[in-house]
């Protein structure tokens, strides 16, 4: 597995797949490993993507310094592999809490971004809160779902602030178009570095600077594409709106039926979007 060097000396770690220009891949988790992105879909029919191990996961090197975790300090990583990669200038995608640090990469090296996928998108980095009743009131397009009941009172107890490491597992569900043994599958690939004192870090004070990332993506003048699911409480599609807004040259694309994995739920839809965007 190709590996390169952060400016702190952290050996980090990347999964290339598939042909044609690269398509530098940011996980969500935070601090998932890159395997449960996938080939996104079959995306690889179009791109070599490279799917970035951020350190501490995977196959990365655990920094010496664990407040390096943190989201802006990531950028410096991302930067790195673009220059290992020997391109001026990259494709970036990010999924979930990996679109955070693709947004402050964008922010701080705008030059060296040709075209941004945000993949059913935290909003954290453009300091945009998802309300309580926009979240509940896409949980329940799911209803009539057999584990409806106990996922949905799980995330009552999250919105009210009693949230267990149970009632995470309990709302999975929602995060999949079906709960099948395929989503179960998917959903242990990404467990990653959940819950850990590194996940903790990635959103330590400092991480954000909401005002300066979004004046910076005002002015950011490269083509930008947003993927939401339609049944995505984690990114609603409302809110993945307001985020496209944000930008001068943005384009939303709402997959129906499909929840915060697009590439799962709807392999040929998504991988068709992001690749029509991107030629």
């Amino acid at each position: 597995m190709p590996t390169f060097t952060a400016p702190d000396g952290t050996q980090l770690a990347y999964h290339p797949a598939g042909e044609g220009p690269p398509l530098v891949c940011l996980p969500g988790g935070p601090l998932h490993p890159a395997a449960y992105l996938g080939d996104l879909g079959g995306l690889t029919a179009h791109r070599r993507l490279i799917g970035l191990d951020l350190r501490g996961s995977g196959a990365s090197q655990v920094p010496a310094d664990p407040a390096s975790y943190r989201c802006d300090r990531l950028v410096a990583d991302v930067e790195a592999l673009r220059r290992h990669l020997g391109v001026d200038r990259v494709d970036l995608l990010g999924h979930s809490a990996g679109a955070n640090l693709a947004a402050r990469y964008a922010e701080r090296h705008p030059e060296r971004v040709d075209r941004l996928v945000l993949c059913t998108p935290s909003t954290f980095a453009v300091g945009m809160d998802v309300p309580g009743p926009v979240r509940a009131e896409t949980a329940r397009l799911r209803q009539d779902e057999p584990w409806f009941p106990e996922a949905y009172a799980a995330l009552e107890d999250v919105a009210a602030g009693r949230a267990t490491a149970a009632s995470w597992e309990a709302m999975a569900p929602f995060m999949y178009a079906r709960w099948s043994d395929e989503a179960r599958a998917h959903r242990a690939l990404g467990d990653g570095l959940r819950g850990t004192e590194a996940a903790a870090a990635y959103g330590a004070e400092g991480a954000f600077d909401p005002p300066a990332t979004r004046a910076a993506l005002a002015a950011f003048d490269r083509p930008v594409l947003l993927v939401a699911g339609e049944l995505d409480l984690n990114s609603p599609p409302a809110a993945v709106t307001e985020y496209t807004a944000l930008f001068p040259d943005a384009r939303l694309t709402v997959l129906p039926g499909v929840s915060h994995f697009p590439w799962v739920d709807d392999p040929r839809g998504f991988a068709s979007a992001v690749a029509g965007f991107l030629a």
